[in-house]
């Protein structure tokens, strides 16, 4: 059986133990197209013989940028990494400037975009790089196409070359650099070996559900980013059908044709789904309407392994089958499991999410983690809401004297490329600074508390965790995003984005005379009163210097493209700041 030391060990395992007609499988002009283990694995050496052919030396660095996840990706990565080259992807949302920077930083000399409209950000900063050529995934007149790739490496006649290369590349080498969508100034590359992610991937494994040849998983979080990455190889080694969606807006649509038992999600998908689900069970009436409340508030008080008892666990059958079975169905009928990750799940959506029926295993990582420092897993009590489980075999997490998550591993980055001095300053020895703060329970549960950045002091000298009042405030559905503020200042206030299409849902129902535009919504007496109701309820949370005295409104939604938010979705809090700064000195000021 092949060992697996090195990223593109995953596929050759995987041909080898399972040998599966549908590995990768991508929609293309309405049709589900699959590609079977040994087609992938063909490309892709197809790929690594035309790059030796355009004179690719060990290191040098390929970008890839996609607006979505498709198989074309895959055979990109196991195509450049076994030539001893390295991947560099590219996220597609950040601006032409930071292609720029990015791509001149990792000094790429060839890059891969997926479509028409990353090619034009990548044309307008070319000629400012050492780019030799773009080659598109998609058929753009003018550019070429990754086919030709395929063509100029059909002679496998210098397969033996392949073989040298691939012998060549050592566990402890350089297998990706991956820029993080930082909250403040240049993205900073983030140094991973074909170990690091490895030796993550495999110490991962033992806490999936157990995966069955037949198991189809979906994946559509962005394959740049180091979690989905992760799960990828994950799945590879498991045997089980990859399905790309086309997108997340046609999401529930590909669950529905496809199935899968598997999908990793993050919170804010999560909170759009309950919004959705939420609103429809609004609309109903009498008996119906009854029922859907019934079982959200059943969902609400959900505990794992029965705590609840035996007229708990009856009356969650009865909500599973009337209710429950419907959400379940919207997203193809099989789904038993998501492994959520990026950001803090609320315990409340956790529950309800697990009363349905779909377990919501959370975890916890960072991109210098490669990333996986601990996740949740139902079987064997590794499961407890409100924590992002136990640590994974190999890794140490240590909580400093002020709380910060510090951790040991095989699974810690080789450092920030070309920034030695950023790297000394995360690291202690071999413990990695998370800059996240948490506390580890008594069954070993780890549990986060706030970035360590994050937290602020009032002129008071009393401590804010923003994190902790934003994620109960967006508990509403009326707020679609909220910063708190107030750092040096006399109390914590909060910057708040309407979800505009529940409010505006709202105003219908409730048959209320206000206009529809954001201008009118935000600045309605009636919509003003109603968010106090939500942020007083939330303050009865909170003791009394942490609670929000003030609020105020802005009037878009804070977006990747409008500079809000990165593109994993954090947000760029000294960005929204100095957007709204009329807005802050209205608070504080007036």
């Amino acid at each position: 059986m092949v060992e697996i030391t090195r990223l593109f060990d995953f596929p050759y395992y995987q041909l080898e133990k399972y040998n599966l007609e549908a590995a990768l499988v991508t929609k293309y002009d309405g049709e589900w197209l699959k590609t079977s283990t040994k087609e992938y694995l063909d490309k892709a050496n197809a790929v690594s013989r035309a790059l030796l052919k355009l004179g690719i030396k060990k290191n040098d660095k390929i970008a890839v940028i996609s607006s979505n996840n498709r198989t074309e990706w895959n055979i990109m990565d196991i195509g450049v990494l076994q030539v001893g080259a390295q991947n560099i992807p590219i996220y597609p949302t950040i601006s032409s400037d930071d292609y720029e920077y990015v791509l001149n930083h990792s000094e790429s000399i060839y890059c891969f975009v997926s479509d028409e409209e990353v090619l034009e950000k990548v044309n307008k900063v070319k000629a400012n790089t050492k780019l030799k050529e773009v080659y598109s995934f998609n058929q753009i007149k003018g550019c070429k196409h990754y086919s030709e790739l395929i063509e100029l490496g059909k002679d496998k006649s210098t397969q033996p070359d392949v073989e040298k290369r691939k012998s060549e590349v050592k566990p402890k080498d350089l297998a990706t650099i991956i820029y993080t969508s930082g909250t403040t100034g240049k993205p900073k590359g983030v140094m991973l070996t074909h170990n690091n992610i490895v030796t993550n991937a495999l110490d991962s494994i033992p806490r999936l559900p157990i995966m069955q040849q037949n198991t189809k998983v979906l994946s559509f979080l962005p394959i740049c980013h180091i979690f989905e990455r992760v799960l990828i190889y994950i799945y590879q080694y498991a045997g089980v059908s990859i399905y790309y969606a086309e997108g997340i807006d046609k999401l529930g649509d590909n669950a529905k044709e496809i199935k899968p038992q598997l999908m990793s999600v993050v919170p804010r998908l999560l909170e759009k789904v309950f919004d959705k689900i939420y609103a429809k069970g609004d609309e109903l009436k009498g008996i119906k309407r009854m029922l859907f409340y019934w079982a959200i508030e059943l969902g609400e008080k959900y505990k794992p392994y029965q705590a609840n008892g035996w007229w708990y666990e009856f009356r969650l059958k009865i909500a599973r089958k009337l209710i429950f079975s419907k959400w379940k169905e919207a997203l193809g009928g099989e789904l038993s499991t998501m492994v959520s990750g990026s950001a803090a799940l609320h315990p409340r959506l956790s529950r309800i999410f697990c009363a349905s029926g779909m377990m919501i295993m959370e975890g916890y990582g960072l991109t210098e983690t490669s990333p996986v420092v601990s996740v949740g897993m139902h079987r064997d009590n590794h499961f407890k809401i409100g924590t992002v489980g136990k640590p994974i075999k190999n890794i140490e997490v240590k909580i400093a004297d002020d709380g910060e998550i510090l951790i040991k591993g095989p699974n810690v980055m080789k450092g920030y490329y070309k920034d030695p001095e950023k790297t000394a300053s995360v690291m202690t020895g071999d413990y990695f600074h998370t800059g996240d703060k948490g506390e580890i329970d008594e069954d070993g549960f780890l549990k986060i508390t706030g970035r360590k950045k994050e937290m602020f002091k009032t002129s008071g000298g009393k401590y804010i965790i923003p994190t902790l009042l934003e994620n109960e405030l967006k508990e509403s559905h009326f707020i679609e995003q909220a910063m708190v503020v107030g750092e040096g200042e006399k109390m914590p206030a909060v910057l708040i984005q309407l979800n505009f299409q529940y409010v505006r849902d709202w105003i219908d129902r409730k048959e209320q005379k206000i206009g529809k535009s954001e201008r009118e919504i935000i600045n309605s007496e009636i919509i003003r009163n109603r968010i106090q109701k939500e942020i007083d309820k939330c303050n009865t949370n909170f003791g009394k210097w942490e609670q929000m005295k003030k609020f105020e409104l802005t009037p878009d939604t804070w977006s990747i493209d409008g500079g809000h938010l990165t593109p994993t979705m954090k947000m760029k809090r000294s960005v929204i700041k100095d957007m709204y700064k009329d807005l802050y000195e209205n608070i504080y000021r007036s």
